[in-house]
């Protein structure tokens, strides 16, 4: 069953909307899955779809809701790609991090306090999910391509849960000193696991689309099922 569900802010000053995909029997845990920069479209509602076969909640939080609600655009079409980069200039990523909190604890309400709770995020996801197992108790955290963690290092003392990462080796928005960075920073990190994709660009495991390689999107959606079964099933 899937369909779409309210969630209200930190603040309680507004609320926003979330895809939410539910499995069959009994949620093992929750996912929230973090949207790139062209909003919660088919590929990332799919992603949900995906994590609920697998026995997940799931749910996609719509967190351009401030700026344009319900926007979906194609990365494969210029102009809204373009729109797309618009939009991650004007983001508020501190307000995106409360709002994944705020999709956190909705889905641990739900299910309750005992609940084991993860996130997925993909590009500007990416970067949020790491941000996110900085600044919240979430159980476990997955990144895919994320941009700019290596300016991020600072706070990765906060990580106190699992955290994996992805990381294409020829993604044209984080260069190969970007790469270095992070290795150097976190691969002695005992909660975080780093995978490196020789020959791949940024966006490889998007459900549709030009950007897709589908060998490496597949082992990495591998290390990603295995990585929630372990910390969170």
């Amino acid at each position: 069953m899937t369909n779409t569900t309210k969630i209200a802010t930190l603040a309680g000053d507004g609320e926003f909307t979330a895809y939410r995909a539910t499995p069959a029997g009994t949620p093992k845990a929750a996912i929230v899955v973090i949207q790139e920069i062209f909003g919660v479209n088919a590929g990332i509602r799919r992603k949900c779809d995906t994590l609920a076969e697998a026995g997940y909640l799931a749910i996609a939080p719509d967190l351009f809701w401030r700026l344009e609600p319900g926007i979906e655009l194609d990365p494969d079409i210029k102009p809204e790609f373009d729109r797309a980069l618009e939009l991650m200039g004007q983001f508020d990523q501190d307000k995106g991090i409360a709002d994944i909190e705020a999709s956190i604890r909705a889905v641990r309400s739900e299910l309750g306090d005992d609940a084991k709770v993860g996130v997925v995020g993909y590009c500007l996801g990416g970067r949020l999910a790491f941000m996110t197992a900085a600044r919240t108790d979430v159980d476990a955290s997955v990144g895919y391509y994320g941009v700019g963690i290596d300016g991020l290092l600072g706070e990765k003392h906060a990580i106190a849960h699992p955290v994996l990462l992805h990381v294409p080796e020829e993604d044209h928005f984080v260069d190969k000193d970007a790469q270095a960075a992070m290795h150097a920073g976190l691969d002695d990190h005992p909660k975080v696991t780093i995978y490196d994709y020789a020959g791949e660009d940024h966006g490889f495991a998007t459900e549709f689309g030009e950007r897709r390689s589908d060998a490496s999107a597949k082992l990495a959606d591998e290390r990603t099922a295995k990585f929630f079964a372990e910390n969170l099933a």
